[in-house]
């Protein structure tokens, strides 16, 4: 991996893989809907569909067909905590998509037509999660576990804050968010480093300089929240204050959510559906931000069954604490290692890598340094750590039944 820094503070970074004939190059940003002020919450998502509306000397429609037209894909992504631009092509085609990410970035075409048919776009999609109850009942987790704080705000936003937004809030929002000094340019596959770095340094020359001041922190609470939707199927997740992606304790929590409800060998997965029929889909996870982290389960079961089925849950997360064993966790670190590295055989892979890493860490960490955390669990870490999420404060989120114990 090589990195440099220009004067702007712009990061760029890449990862040669000479074996390789593509390329995956992505901006990426420390900004997301967790930076949003709460009249406008979903303008991060909102901002991200308008840059592909036109940028530079391009239409939407000479965009798509710019990349098509070299064999190429253009992609993008909004999260709480970051936003990505991406670009997968063959690698003699890079400079053609890194001129395409800078125009979407600096000379977007902002217009108020364009601005009102994508706020319908945004509310159709918007209607689709809410008419998938597994899909947003993770939106109702969040609230509960951050209620009246941006982390805890949908990425889509609701119908008012997006009808509130305007052409010239799309504008603040790019000049305000979309700093150098929190942006990461990052290439992976047959890529040359100088070359990138030569053509960034003139494409994101106008990027204004700066990092962005620290979200507001997340501060898990907890309570409970039912029947927001009816639903054929009962919903039912819970939540525990986890660790953030940069404490000693979080590889221990990742591995003891995979030992819990990491795979088809995991606990729950066994105990809920597999021995007792209980669930179709059940699963655990940590999702880590750079502040705080959450442990989370999720099952869809049927209704006649929910309540069985979290006091299953329940029964099963607990007594992972107690009784996990040396063979589960030499198991799920042996997955957790082959995700990382199969992973990191495409170059987009390697490319979303090295800009994680960059974002949490600031820093290039080699994929060594993370084997080597995750050799360094212990049985008895994970078992604390467990235990620790547990004895906190839950959040509980459930559709198609009242609210349920399952923690």
């Amino acid at each position: 991996m090589k990195l440099t820094t220009l004067p702007n503070g712009l990061r760029v970074a890449t990862r040669m893989m000479p074996s390789v004939e593509t390329a995956a190059v992505g901006l990426y940003a420390d900004t997301g809907s967790r930076f949003e002020p709460a009249p406008i919450n979903g303008i991060a998502h909102l901002f991200e569909h308008m840059l592909f509306k036109g940028a530079g000397n391009r239409t939407a429609r000479e965009i798509s067909e710019a990349i098509e037209e070299v064999g190429g894909d253009l992609n993008a992504c909004t999260e709480r905590d970051g936003t990505s631009f991406t670009a997968s092509l063959l690698a003699e085609h890079v400079p053609l998509g890194i001129e395409i990410l800078s125009d979407m970035i600096l000379k977007p075409h902002f217009n108020a037509a364009e601005l009102a048919r994508e706020k319908e776009v945004v509310l159709q999609e918007l209607g689709e999660a809410r008419d998938t109850p597994s899909d947003i009942i993770f939106d109702d987790l969040w609230s509960i576990a951050y209620p009246d704080q941006p982390l805890g705000r949908s990425i889509l936003g609701d119908e008012a804050s997006i009808a509130a937004i305007t052409v010239a809030d799309l504008a603040d929002w790019r000049d305000r968010q979309y700093r150098a000094g929190s942006l990461y340019l990052v290439a992976a596959g047959k890529v040359d480093h100088e070359a990138i770095v030569a053509q960034a340094a003139t494409c994101f020359a106008d990027l204004p300089t700066g990092i962005l001041d620290l979200p507001e922190p997340g501060c898990f609470t907890g309570g409970r929240r039912a029947g927001r939707a009816k639903a054929d199927q009962a919903h039912l997740t819970f939540a525990h204050a986890a660790p953030a992606a940069t404490h000693p304790d979080y590889y221990p929590a990742r591995l003891f959510a995979d030992i819990v409800g990491g795979g088809a060998s995991s606990r729950l997965f066994q105990a809920v559906r597999e021995e007792r029929g209980l669930a179709y889909s059940v699963w655990a996870a940590i999702q880590p931000y750079r502040d705080c982290g959450l442990f989370h389960v999720y099952a869809a079961t049927a209704r006649r069954e929910a309540e069985a089925a979290a006091a299953l849950i329940a029964e099963v997360v607990a007594d992972a604490t107690r009784t996990a064993t040396q063979r589960e966790l030499d198991r799920v670190r042996m997955q957790a290692k082959a995700g990382l590295l199969m992973s990191l055989e495409s170059p987009w892979g390697q490319a979303a890598y090295v800009a994680r890493q960059l974002s949490v860490h600031g820093r290039l960490v080699e994929p060594a340094e993370v084997v080597a955390e995750l050799e360094a669990v212990t049985l008895e870490q994970v078992r604390t750590v467990g235990a620790t999420m547990l004895a906190g404060d839950a959040a509980h989120a459930t559709i198609g039944v009242p609210a349920l114990r399952a923690a």
